[in-house]
């Protein structure tokens, strides 16, 4: 299964980047909002897949996809926080002092911050300065509940993508597929969920 294909719901998203990937049109910076389990991070690894793919389409099957599975991919780097807050400690070591170092094995180098809203102001300072002239290699990823935490500096560098719920009959088909829920018992988590996949599965 190609990379998107695991994707529910999100087809304009998935079309923008198929259509940078396809066209070589891929932006330095992306901000996926949306809340937690909204699928920010399934769209993440997508892409990086996609990306780094030995076959050029996220085969899922390659050595780079499996890399990318097993999040074990030299060319992704994840950007989390210890506590609360990510700081400018983490921008410094995880992208500033790494990022002009070429990728190792595919084309892009590829930064996924979670959590991207919990930048402090000295994160946010310090990443911008990558964001204004980062190498032809690098594409980072930020992933964001509540994108208006951001500076507006930062926003207006990144191609803003916001994550939309999806149709109830799409979460209620992927639980009965693919988490074996009943049917009466997927009506009552769709009904929770609000079209949230990720709220849905654990409901």
């Amino acid at each position: 299964m190609k990379s998107f294909d695991a994707i529910i719901g999100h087809k304009k998203i998935i079309s923008h980047f198929e259509e940078a990937i396809k066209t070589g049109k891929v932006s330095h910076a992306y901000l996926l909002s949306g809340e937690d389990g909204s699928g920010k991070m399934m769209i993440a690894k997508a892409v990086a897949k996609a990306l780094l793919c030995e076959h050029k389409d996220g085969c899922g099957e390659c050595a780079a996809c499996k890399q990318v599975d097993s999040l074990n991919h030299p060319d992704v780097i994840y950007i989390t926080h210890e506590k609360y807050e990510i700081r400018v400690d983490d921008i410094r070591k995880g992208i500033n002092e790494t990022i002009d170092i070429k990728p190792y094995s595919g084309d892009y180098k590829i930064y996924i911050i979670d959590d991207a809203d919990r930048m402090n102001a000295g994160a946010q300072n310090a990443l911008l300065k990558t964001l204004e002239e980062p190498p032809a290699y690098a594409v980072i990823l930020l992933l964001a509940n509540n994108a208006s935490a951001l500076l507006p500096t930062i926003l207006s560098r990144c191609v803003m993508l916001s994550l939309k719920p999806v149709a109830d009959d799409k979460v209620k088909q992927y639980l009965m597929e693919h988490v074996q829920v009943p049917d009466y018992e997927a009506d009552v988590c769709v009904a929770f969920a609000q079209g949230n996949i990720g709220k849905a599965v654990q409901l």
